[in-house]
């Protein structure tokens, strides 16, 4: 007779992605894709790129004043990124 090891799909989509990508890459990615909720659709327009990487969230934007603009709401772009991550994954903003 032969058993098999039934696991939830969900679980080992999981478990694979915290292996290839690290532990809280899913966390990042939902606050990646919550970037235009939380600074609206004007700046999302003008956002370039976004990528984390060791807690840092890397911000492409293609205006100099948008830039200086965001440059005085990073700690409330932090706290509400990772709120809506669900888990701290961003400490702190570096724009370019």
């Amino acid at each position: 007779m032969v058993y098999y090891d039934v696991q939830n799909l969900g679980d080992l989509i999981k478990a694979f992605i915290e292996q290839h990508k690290g532990p809280d890459y899913l966390y990042e990615m939902k606050a990646i894709n919550a970037w235009p909720e939380v600074v609206g659709p004007f700046i999302a327009s003008h956002t370039i790129d976004l990528s984390i990487k060791n807690k840092t969230l890397f911000v492409r934007v293609d205006s100099d004043a948008l830039r200086n603009e965001l440059n005085y709401s990073k700690s409330l772009l932090v706290r509400d990124l990772n709120a809506k991550a669900g888990k701290e994954v961003v400490d702190e903003i570096v724009l370019n």
